[in-house]
């Protein structure tokens, strides 16, 4: 055989092997699709004071494990102790003023009492005057005098009345429902309840993880002071659209975490979320941005999807860690055994790369 002919009988070889290749590798991405873009994440809880003060001491060190209701850190309490007996002081007050204001009312209704008794006592004297003026036995001008003093005194018994009022809306209900009482007992629950949160705790079993947090470091209330890493553990792979057309929820997958190469994992779908930022747009006033592209084929677009591992390993990967996915159809054996095949070479790649 001749140098030509040996060179193009190897470029029929790789041109057949190209196509083969070419037309598995669509297949395969079309009925067993396998991405490496696959990332493990764990809850990671943002530990944030619910009141803001100077750290008094740190519970914890970097990376150690919690459980949940363990302290994490304190706070200085003393300004919190000094806000709850300023509430208390409060309410004391509260019950002073209160005690005060019974006893105006109590002063206004005597008021009130002499006030009606003056006016009529002043009535049967206008009666009787009016009764001696029809007989001429007293002037014009003292009846006059005299319903000018009743009239005087009925503005005092309408003047008392209105002060009761006032007083009596001013105290409001008597006893454990009086609202003054119970705004004062709210302040004090609201002092007693600040000062319970200067001892932040973990909210959930995990790591305490990049501690940064030191004695004598001020934190404010809403503000992340240190992370605990969860023991949960989701898996997300990031695909084409298209790989995706054939895959249901409930569909097994392989899972190959790259700090556990060797290793093959078992898996299944659990959901697809419903849309990627791409497709967000925000109602912000302004015109429509069309990006600009001068490719003949674009990106592909990836959706997410979510995986549940049946089985996790026994030390769980780090928040982030990566990992390469292969989905399997549960409805063609073919396709399973080679996508099998296809997550077992690349857990031996993983000892390389």
């Amino acid at each position: 055989m001749s140098p030509d002919q040996s060179f193009a009988r190897w470029v029929r070889v790789a041109l057949a092997a190209f196509g083969v290749l070419f037309v598995y590798f669509v297949v395969a991405d079309t009925y067993m699709p396998m991405t490496p873009q696959a990332r493990v994440l764990r809850p990671v809880v943002r530990v944030t004071p619910e009141v803001s003060g100077r750290v008094e001491a740190v519970a914890v060190t970097n990376n150690q494990r919690v459980e949940r209701g363990d302290a994490l850190f304190s706070l200085d309490r003393d300004p919190f102790e000094l806000a709850l007996h300023q509430a208390r002081l409060a309410r004391e007050a509260v019950e002073r003023d209160n005690a005060l204001l019974e006893a105006d009312l109590d002063e206004a209704r005597a008021d009130l009492d002499a006030a009606r008794a003056s006016a009529d006592e002043l009535a049967g004297e206008r009666d009787r005057a009016e009764t001696l003026l029809a007989r001429r036995g007293i002037a014009k001008q003292r009846v006059d005098s005299i319903v000018a003093e009743e009239r005087q005194a009925r503005s005092s018994v309408a003047a008392a009345q209105a002060r009761i009022r006032q007083l009596e809306v001013k105290l409001g209900e008597r006893g454990g429902g009086n609202l003054q009482l119970r705004q004062a007992d709210n302040a004090i629950d609201q002092a007693e309840l600040d000062l319970e949160h200067t001892l932040v705790r973990a909210d959930r079993d995990g790591v305490v993880t990049n501690l940064q947090l030191r004695e004598g470091d001020y934190v404010s209330r809403g503000q992340a002071s240190l992370a605990v890493v969860g023991d949960g553990l989701d898996l997300i792979a990031d695909l084409r659209e298209k790989s995706l057309r054939h895959v249901r929820e409930g569909e097994p997958a392989r899972v190959v975490f790259d700090a556990l190469p060797g290793r093959v994992f078992e898996a299944r779908v659990a959901s697809r979320d419903a849309g990627v930022r791409a497709g967000q747009l925000p109602a912000n006033g302004q015109l429509a941005s069309i990006p600009t592209t001068d490719r003949w084929v674009r990106d592909a677009q990836r959706v997410r999807l979510h995986l549940v591992v049946e089985e996790p390993p026994e030390v769980l990967p780090v928040s982030g860690a990566r990992a390469t996915v292969q989905l399997l159809p549960a409805s063609n054996p073919l396709a399973a055994l080679f996508g099998g095949m296809q997550i077992r070479l690349m857990s031996w790649l993983h000892y390389v790369y």
